[in-house]
């Protein structure tokens, strides 16, 4: 018999899966046998068609009227370079109590703690609260086939949770420091400038293109759109990439191209941010008689789930299993928890983050075993909320 926890043990056996975004890889299948197993109804949703097809899995269990979700994602960000790590990164080994794999952290670990929290709330209580849980392979790519298009079915079908906890690695430092209760918004732009080619030496028969680009890209280099507010920090923007359409140092050249993100706060919509740049960037183009194209992408809008039920009920828990009172965050990339808030109010909880998306991502495995008590205290701090 194996000296680790149910929940260590099948994050072991998830992190063997090698679900490289959006490979699922077997994953889904071992939920729905080990869900299966404690009564869970579990539907698999598949999204999308051709190489875009994506497998999710939903999963019920009890009859409510109260009702507690779970998410996660079993899909994981490429290995890289094999040869740059120490520990295989699908063979979940373990050493000095660190887990090590690709998904261990990111978030394989969280999912194995929250199943675990299940069977062993299911173990101690006679309650009628209904569990769903929202699994999706393709979070880490385009995440449009996953959990965007569960919701949407849910929706569809009138499930609404009261409440949902994401199982994200949002702590910091130590196991419980870090709630996160929002997200900001993501716009992503390709500029595009256009002028006359010509030879260095004669710059009064071209029209460089990249003087005009930089002169542009001022308001989103390196820059702080606000000043934040209550729930955010200041909206930032930075270029991500430059290129020009020669290689050569004697040539004026006809193109110049850059690719800059925002994220940005509950002060901006996209389309005021679109509509604010797309001005600044004409009014650029025409001082400098060049023509320009900008193509905008947004996956991600900015949302705040405000301190209340859910947020103290997961304090309450995080502070009866580690002793530390938590702080509500919004900081970070984005997760599918921007979906999520269009069914119920939602917050982001899980392990030590420090390693996600590196080699030798590792999680602690005396944290996946505190993490998987928080979770069955806070079902059971629920269902006492929510006594019938």
């Amino acid at each position: 018999m194996s000296e680790f926890s149910y929940s260590v043990q099948l994050a072991q056996k998830l992190i063997r899966c090698p679900s490289v975004t959006p490979e699922e890889a077997g994953t889904l299948d071992l939920l729905e046998n080990e869900l299966k197993q404690i009564g869970f109804i579990c539907t698999r949703l598949l999204f999308g068609e051709g190489k875009e097809r994506v497998d999710n899995l939903y999963a019920e269990f009890g009859k409510g009227p109260s009702h507690f979700a779970f998410a996660g994602h079993v899909d994981v960000v490429p290995v890289g370079r094999l040869a740059d790590w120490r520990f295989s990164p699908f063979q979940a080994e373990i050493k000095d109590e660190i887990l090590y794999g690709r998904g261990s952290a990111d978030m394989k670990s969280g999912i194995a703690a929250f199943i675990s929290a299940i069977r062993q709330w299911q173990q101690s209580t006679n309650s009628k609260t209904k569990i769903s849980l929202i699994i999706t392979g393709d979070e880490e790519a385009e995440a449009i086939n996953g959990t965007s298009k569960i919701v949407e079915w849910m929706r569809n079908n009138s499930i609404y949770p009261d409440m949902c906890v994401v199982a994200e690695p949002t702590s910091q430092n130590e196991i419980g420091d870090n709630i996160r209760n929002g997200r900001r918004g993501s716009l992503s732009g390709h500029l595009i400038v256009t002028g006359i080619q010509g030879h260095v030496a004669y710059p009064h028969l071209a029209q460089n293109p990249t003087s005009a680009l930089m002169q542009m890209l001022s308001i989103v280099s390196s820059t702080e759109l606000d000043e934040g507010n209550s729930h955010f920090g200041p909206s930032t923007a930075e270029v991500t990439g430059l290129s020009t359409s020669t290689n050569v140092t004697n040539v004026i050249p006809a193109t110049a191209s850059a690719m800059f993100n925002i994220r940005f706060n509950t002060e901006h919509s996209k389309e005021a941010l679109q509509k604010r740049l797309s001005e600044h960037f004409r009014q650029i183009a025409n001082e400098y008689k060049v023509q320009f194209e900008i193509n905008w992408k947004s996956n991600a809008a900015p949302f705040v789930t405000e301190a209340g039920q859910l947020t103290e009920l997961l304090s309450e828990s995080i502070k009866s299993q580690t002793g530390r009172i938590p702080e509500l965050s919004t900081i970070g990339g984005t997760s599918d928890a921007r979906f999520i808030t269009q069914l119920c109010p939602v917050a982001e909880f899980g392990l030590v983050g420090k390693t996600m998306h590196q080699i030798d991502e590792n999680v602690s495995i005396n944290d996946i075993d505190i993490l998987t008590n928080i979770y069955k205290d806070l079902l059971h701090r629920f269902d006492k909320k929510n006594d019938y």
